[in-house]
């Protein structure tokens, strides 16, 4: 052998390491580390009914994009915590996502009370934040821009049940609920539209711990309403309206749709229940991505919260493709860009959404909730609203407007 050979051997070993060097990135970039996502939502308390749903969905979107290969060519890990619908379990829940986990996401917080005690973790460690959470002072904080809701604000819905109870015929409107983030400005803008009208109204906060509201109940028909707004979560709208039913009470009830919901109408007798209005941000029923998420997880009827996670899922991976980077900033500086870009190609799905973005197309989201366009204060810029009644047991839609 001679020494020529020997270093041509050699420069065709080195050409062949070096080759491999080359190829070292993509492989390492191919097998990374897993993009790591977190869902805060009440698997336990009064939200209870609605996180195990809405986990659900945010996990068929990931294990479809991760059978159709991920993200920046890394799958997709979800890590679901329960918040217990209590602040403090939300903090110590998000803590661990944040801390240990090390997420660059958390989706679907529920509560307002849990997303106001859990943003300043998000924004404080740049980790993107996106609610269902509907008062008013959560887009107040000073997020950063990391955070985003699916939910209309309290102003909104406040002035949809002063609206709606001025249909029914109301003059007098009188407001229950316990303390939580939006009564204030759920009662202020019902307010807001009755008085406008002419109208008077009333408002009474309660514990939402008793086990019995008679003296409440008494409080409540001394302002001879003709129209009472149920502002609690469903355990204590339960006692709530046994104790209306008993005293007799008779003027038209409107609630919150994720308080007077099929569980609660099936748990109480039907007189109890019979004749209330229920009022919900609307799902997109009839939209190409409703339909696509009722195949997806098997359920005929997702709810409003079901609907907007499945939404968020979708936005934050294009986001992430988008920007070539996993990080919360990168989510936050381009969550716009995938939900609302000018001009951009309609997808209502995150697999749809990233061969657009590998084409180098803009993309702009319609969802399973609704259009997903952002205002910069992190609300959303429009929704629809879903009026429902009870009758004979059941929740039958009134309209969608």
């Amino acid at each position: 052998m001679s020494q020529h050979d020997t270093t041509r051997r050699d420069l065709m070993a080195g050409a062949a390491a070096l080759a491999g060097l080359i190829a070292l990135p993509n492989l390492a970039h191919a097998q990374g580390a897993p993009i790591k996502l977190g869902s805060l939502t009440p698997l336990t308390g009064a939200g209870g009914p609605y996180g195990p749903v809405m986990v659900k969905a945010i996990k068929a979107v990931v294990d479809e994009v991760n059978a159709a290969g991920g993200v920046l060519g890394r799958k997709v890990e979800l890590i679901s915590e329960d918040d217990q619908t209590n602040p403090e379990a939300g903090v110590r829940a998000a803590r661990k996502l944040i801390d240990v986990d090390r997420v660059s996401a958390i989706l679907g917080t529920w509560a307002s009370s849990v997303t106001t005690a859990v943003a300043p973790l998000c924004w404080d460690s740049k980790t993107f934040l996106a609610t269902v959470s509907g008062a008013d002072p959560i887009t107040a904080l000073p997020h950063q821009g990391y955070l985003v809701r699916t939910q209309p604000n309290t102003t909104l819905q406040g002035r949809k049940f002063g609206e709606f109870a001025l249909e029914q015929g109301a003059k007098r409107v009188f407001f229950v609920s316990p303390q939580t983030p939006f009564q204030r400005s759920q009662f202020e803008n019902i307010t807001l539209a009755v008085k406008a009208k002419g109208g008077d109204t009333g408002a009474l906060i309660y514990d939402d711990k008793k086990p019995s509201y008679r003296s409440e109940v008494d409080e409540i028909a001394r302002f001879r309403p003709d129209a009472l707004v149920l502002g609690g979560y469903a355990p204590d709208t339960t006692v709530l309206l046994r104790d209306l039913y008993r005293a007799g009470f008779t003027a038209k009830k409107i609630a919150f749709g994720y308080s007077v919901n099929q569980k609660l109408v099936e748990s109480l007798p039907a007189d109890v229940v019979e004749g209330v209005f229920t009022i919900s941000p609307s799902s997109a029923e009839g939209s190409k991505a409703y339909e696509r998420l009722v195949k997806l997880i098997g359920v005929s009827n997702p709810d409003p919260y079901t609907t907007q996670v499945y939404d968020q899922v979708n936005l934050v991976l294009m986001a992430i493709a988008l920007a070539g980077d996993a990080s919360g900033t990168a989510i936050k500086d381009n969550i716009r860009k995938v939900s609302q870009a000018p001009g951009g190609v309609k997808v209502d799905n995150a697999l749809d959404g990233l061969k657009a973005i590998a084409a180098r197309q803009p993309v702009d989201y319609d969802g399973a909730s609704g259009p997903c366009d952002f205002l910069e204060t992190g609300d959303i810029a429009d929704c629809r609203f879903r009026y429902e009644q009870v009758r004979a047991g059941k929740i039958n839609l009134i309209k969608i407007a």
